[in-house]
């Protein structure tokens, strides 16, 4: 019997994986511990080492390798992008079909994309199905069962490839990948699936008719297949005994299907059609055979078909004497369609898989996350703003009163207790010297982040302009993709750190214009009671007195200025240490949906957690309004009791700079640490982002030495023109004339055209670039709330190609079809159908 065709390995080479990983995982996962992917990179790059290795035996257990690494580039695929403009490793691969023909196009192609890898392992999982399907045992029962198996299982991986392949190799496949090749190859592992299962049936001695039936539809799909095969792009790719065998078995088959038609004619007693269907298959196996050559294996069902028509026509001549009518006239042969494409998996391929990078959060989650970290920043920011606002505001007016110094100063010569307290509260602090040192600190933290971010747009720059330098010098023949359209992300995030860099300058003047408005009062409040009390001048005394109710009506009010900034205090560090849990939430959406609603869940979840925060935010202004209202009220009356000299308003005056020196030294303190906060938090977002840039220059260096490589042993394997023909002067013959010189011939002028510089195997320019999300920008409170309102980054297929309907083939390339001519009608080729699956994940 004859033998199956198995489909050839791609071949690649070992690549770098766990450097560039990791370098991705410490800028975008930096809560994550090394420990945690260290061991996991590893073992990625050992599957994928492994994967090369094993793939040559055609067993099983080579399988379950290459489903796993295929596996584990789907589980990756959310949370290790790996393409130009962001994880860049370049995978290599060579046309499968390379050594075994003269096929124009490109033999090796390699990408910077995990999508391409995986087209080109589910490539090889196909084809080392069907190597496995070959090998096996077709003499038994259990090995015709696994060798339908698997052709099944190819086909459906071929189909499925069919569909997807322009999608994720977007750029010219090498001709192993391109659409018509991987219809052609999942049409003839179709076929022959449905041939192990015709040679089960005939050894299971299963009814005739059903035979008949199943070898009918196997010759209809190896038509197909051919059909495919021979198309004007692909006839040439296939190792050179494929045609002549693909054609050898569809007329045999067809012959097998008329041999057991004939048979139950036979059982039907209509000798006659017998007869008919016997010298069809005898001419269909005679084709058959003019048609596979040496690799014609149907001998023994040819004898067979043989002796059993001439025994027919032996019983039919000398005992039935029955009609042999045309075979045209009798009804066609049915057809048993029993193999088809296995669905492509929706889920992994390896029954024992096990993500390695189970910690690693999925892009979309981390998205997710990154989004919901700013909204609830810009909530706790604003709420926490405006506590912060009113209570400035309300700390303004009671300095402007006096308040509540003035109640405490009623004799005009002893230092206001509220006064002592504040300035003990200041040098407990450390004085004005600590204010001193944090902004003397501020310069050195700007500078360290300014170098980091115009090193960062440098990088950028400098590669840009090498490589726009060369495109110029090349022009189309620098054909990698253009700095452009891979560093614009890049150059985006420089940008905005940059405005953050500038409103965080702005600022830090502002804060140093509040420091030197008081600094003489925060100066004086730091040295020690008996200097304030030297500096105060002293006052006439007041005529209020400590018992009267206006005054204690207003230290009742300042006591509830006081339990305002208290309960506001609190209601601060609720917002701050509120706790969420949104990465299950997250999870879970993904996991139902498939994709994640971020904005609904987020803002669901913010409004159950702040919602009775805020509520406390607008009673507390409103509380204050109120009170606020009645401390101007009553100090109007306190006011008027008060008998004041001139000695008494001054020292009215130094009490209320003391006052309001206090409230900005308060200020001052909270904005400076929250800008020392913000400067140390934005340095390592700046050197993630340094790290991001060197890695992408580094990789796009070693891509531009490869490439000039390859451009300079072109130039120098490039032919020069002929030589001009000598000029008349220098003809030995003196005087007479010399004969015009002949035409060039062919190898004078070979070479001599433009050189083809081929496509050189560098990744074009993908679809739009999907972003990594922008890291949570650190942020402080007004003024150091520069990047408040940062906003979120946001985070393809083609048709099917058609195939042209062909006719059956009149004549096989370099051999005739005897008794073919009339026999077989010709039909256009019905279209196969496959079923279209989901890529898993």
């Amino acid at each position: 019997m004859a033998t199956f065709l198995a489909v050839p390995l791609k071949q690649t080479q070992e690549v770098e994986l766990i450097k560039p990983l990791r370098s991705f995982i410490q800028n975008t996962f930096s809560q994550v511990e090394p420990d945690d992917y260290n061991h996991a990179l590893n073992e990625f790059s050992k599957l994928r080492n492994l994967m090369i290795a094993k793939s040559v035996d055609k067993h099983e257990s080579a399988l379950e390798v290459l489903y796993r690494y295929y596996d584990q580039l789907c589980a990756i695929e959310n949370k290790l992008p790996i393409a130009e403009n962001q994880i860049r490793v370049n995978f290599k691969w060579r046309n499968a079909f390379d050594k075994e023909s003269l096929f124009g196009g490109k033999q090796i192609l390699g990408i910077a994309s995990g999508a391409y890898e995986k087209v080109c392992i589910l490539f090889n999982i196909a084809a080392l199905q069907s190597q496995i399907a070959e090998v096996q045992n077709h003499d038994s029962d259990e090995g015709l069962k696994t060798s339908a198996k698997y052709f099944q299982m190819a086909a459906g991986i071929f189909g499925h490839l069919k569909d997807i392949v322009l999608s994720h190799v977007q750029q010219e496949p090498t001709p192993d990948l391109s659409p018509d090749t991987l219809n052609a190859l999942s049409a003839l592992m179709v076929a022959q699936a449905q041939e192990a299962i015709y040679r089960k049936a005939a050894a299971d001695k299963m009814k005739e008719a059903m035979v008949a039936k199943i070898a009918h539809q196997c010759s209809e799909l190896f038509s197909d297949a051919m059909k495919l095969m021979q198309l004007a792009s692909l006839k040439d790719l296939w190792p050179k005994d494929w045609l002549p065998l693909v054609a050898c078995k569809q007329a045999a088959y067809h012959g097998m299907a008329e041999f057991y038609q004939g048979s139950v004619a036979q059982q039907h007693k209509t000798y006659g059609e017998q007869i008919a269907h016997l010298q069809k298959a005898n001419e269909l196996l005679t084709a058959a055979q003019t048609r596979g050559g040496a690799a014609f294996a149907f001998k023994n069902e040819q004898g067979r078909i043989q002796r059993e028509l001439q025994a027919a026509r032996k019983d039919n001549d000398f005992i039935y004497h029955d009609k042999i009518p045309d075979l045209k006239t009798l009804p066609a042969i049915g057809k048993a369609a029993i193999a088809k494409p296995t669905a492509f998996p929706t889920k992994p391929m390896s029954e024992k898989f096990t993500d390695l990078f189970e910690k690693l959060v999925p892009i979309p989650v981390y998205e997710a996350l990154s989004a919901f970290e700013n909204r609830k920043t810009q909530i706790v920011n604003t709420e926490i703003g405006r506590l912060r606002e009113q209570t400035q505001l309300m700390n303004s007016i009671l300095a402007s009163l006096n308040l509540p110094a003035a109640l405490e100063d009623l004799s005009g010569q002893k230092v206001p207790q509220s006064v002592i307290e504040k300035a003990q509260q200041i040098k407990d602090i450390g004085g004005i010297q600590f204010l001193n040192k944090l902004m003397n600190d501020l310069p050195e933290l700007l500078q360290r982040n300014r170098e980091i971010l115009n090193e960062c747009i440098k990088m950028v720059d400098d590669e840009a302009a090498s490589d726009k330098q060369l495109r110029e010098q090349f022009k189309e023949r620098w054909s990698r993709t253009p700095s452009d359209k891979l560093t614009q992300p890049m150059r985006d995030e420089s940008m905005k750190y940059k405005q953050i860099l500038d409103t965080a300058i702005n600022a830090d003047r502002i804060v140093q214009e509040k420091f030197q408005k008081h600094k003489q009062a925060i100066d004086l409040l730091s040295k020690s009671p008996g200097e304030i009390e030297k500096a105060l001048p002293s006052g006439g005394g007041a005529h209020a007195s400590e018992s009267s109710g206006v005054v204690q009506k207003l230290r009742k009010l300042m006591e509830e200025v006081e339990t305002i900034k208290a309960e506001r205090e609190v209601i601060e560090n609720e917002f701050k240490e509120a706790k969420f849990d949104m990465t299950s939430k997250f999870f879970s959406a993904l996991a139902s949906d498939g994709a994640i609603n971020e904005e609904m869940l987020s803002a669901s979840e913010l409004d159950r957690i702040y919602g009775p925060l805020r509520q406390q935010v607008n009673e507390s202004l409103q509380k204050q309004d109120s009170v606020m209202s009645q401390v101007q009220t009553t100090n109007m009356e306190f006011c008027q009791a008060k008998a004041s000299d001139q000695s008494g308003a001054q020292r009215e005056a130094m009490l209320k700079d003391l006052a309001a020196g206090f409230d900005m030294f308060m200020e001052l303190k909270n904005n400076l640490e929250e800008g020392t906060k913000f400067y140390n938090d934005l340095t390592p977002l700046l050197v993630r982002l340094q790290n991001k840039i060197s890695d992408f220059c580094f990789a796009r260096k070693t891509e531009k030495d490869e490439l000039m490589a390859d451009l300079q042993k072109s130039i120098a394997n490039q032919p020069t023109g002929p030589a001009p023909p000598p000029p008349s002067y220098q003809n030995p013959t003196g005087g007479h004339p010399s004969a015009p010189p002949s035409q060039p011939t062919s190898q004078n002028y070979a070479g001599s055209g433009q050189p083809s510089w081929g496509n050189a195997p560098y990744p074009q320019a993908g679809g739009g670039y999907q972003g990594m999300p922008m890291p949570s920008m650190p942020s402080g409170f007004n003024p150091y709330n520069p990047y408040m309102q940062y906003p979120q980054q946001p985070q393809q297929g083609f048709p099917n190609q058609g195939y042209p309907q062909q006719g059956y083939p009149q004549q096989y390339p370099g051999q005739g079809y005897p008794q073919q001519q009339q026999q077989y009608p010709q039909q256009g080729y019905p279209q196969q159908q496959y079923p279209q699956q989901n890529q898993w994940r």
